[in-house]
């Protein structure tokens, strides 16, 4: 697995995304490592991500899975063109769809644990599964339609 996470290869200008923006310190900081096969982040969420006592914020766990996939994508997309990650040109995608399917509730306290797979990939559009679990159980699960979009770099 690459030790660094797919978002340290994004430019400085543009590393800036509440969710996964290394350059925004006001963010959640979500990092996702590429194995190969499958992109793993790990994340703690602080106690004010709460829903009800001893329950994660629902709204927060999608942004995890939101921006965990894109980061997948974004890395499998690098590995299908048989490129490193962060070299021109720069790879990006943005989320044409989000399914969030929430099977049990996800407790605080814990650090969860996500797990994406790149299901399809095309030209254009990448397919992204995401499991969120918190100690090996499996609490939400997302697909996400990843559409790849020209440089974030680009101006209009």
């Amino acid at each position: 697995m690459d030790e660094r996470p797919i978002q340290d290869y994004y430019p400085d200008e543009v590393a800036v995304c509440y969710g996964c923006g290394r350059n925004n310190p006001n963010g959640l900081g979500i990092e996702t490592r590429w194995d190969g096969e499958e992109g793993v982040c790990r994340f703690t969420p602080a106690p004010h991500y709460t829903a009800f006592p001893g329950f994660v914020y629902g709204g927060l766990v999608a942004s995890l899975i939101d921006c965990h996939s894109m980061g997948t994508a974004i890395a499998a997309a690098y590995q299908a063109d048989g490129r490193d990650p962060g070299t021109a040109p720069e790879i990006t995608y943005v989320t044409g769809s989000l399914n969030v399917r929430y099977l049990k509730p996800t407790p605080t306290g814990v650090e969860l644990v996500l797990r994406s797979r790149v299901t399809e990939m095309h030209e254009k559009k990448a397919t992204v599964v995401t499991s969120v679990y918190a100690d090996g159980v499996e609490c939400v699960a997302g697909e996400v339609v990843a559409v790849r979009v020209p440089s974030r770099m680009m101006k209009g």
